[in-house]
């Protein structure tokens, strides 16, 4: 159930719909957690520079998928979840690896060892130990890896929390539940 209204991109007023407009155009449509981020423009824009900010950064647009869909699939937001598997197939995710990193795993070790720490993340609200550390070191990952693995958790857990609140009608396809770890 919609608990925050969505801002109707035609209706918008100010920063709100040119925040809207540029959403639009970068991905053709408006989904409606953006819609209803717009309530804030300043969370709204948040949300989007921290997201392109990741786009430049050194995980690749399919690990990056793969740690928000863990997350959110740990957070238990729907919303994401199908959002993401959607853009997780935009970028190459197959279905196997869709389920995968929902369920925080991986047959290739080093994307694994990301997916675990992040559910480590989420788990122990950022409380991780040496050894999950270096496990992470272990399989290829560097301190810059490591500090975008959190950025990713971070920037997912802030949606998946607004999309609690909203109530945000899912606006991407259904997709089936999964058993997670």
């Amino acid at each position: 159930m919609t608990r925050l209204a969505a801002i109707d991109p035609n209706q918008g007023k100010g920063q709100a719909k040119q925040l809207l407009d540029s959403v639009n155009e970068k991905f053709g449509m408006v989904p409606n957690l953006a819609k209803t981020l717009a309530n804030s423009p300043a969370a709204l824009q948040g949300y989007l520079t921290f997201g392109e900010a990741l786009e430049g950064g050194v995980l690749p647009a399919k690990l990056r998928e793969q740690i928000a869909l863990t997350v959110s699939e740990a957070n238990g937001c729907g919303y994401c979840v199908a959002a993401h598997c959607a853009i997780g197939k935009s970028v190459g995710l197959s279905d196997s690896e869709l389920t995968d990193a929902r369920q925080s795993s991986s047959p290739d070790s080093k994307v694994d060892s990301a997916l675990h720490l992040a559910r480590q993340l989420v788990e122990n609200r950022g409380w991780v130990s040496d050894e999950e550390l270096d496990r992470v070191r272990r399989a290829g990952h560097g301190d810059a890896e490591i500090a975008e693995i959190v950025a990713v958790v971070a920037w997912k857990t802030f949606a998946n929390y607004f999309n609690h609140v909203a109530g945000t009608d899912i606006d991407f396809p259904a997709v089936p539940e999964v058993a997670t770890a």
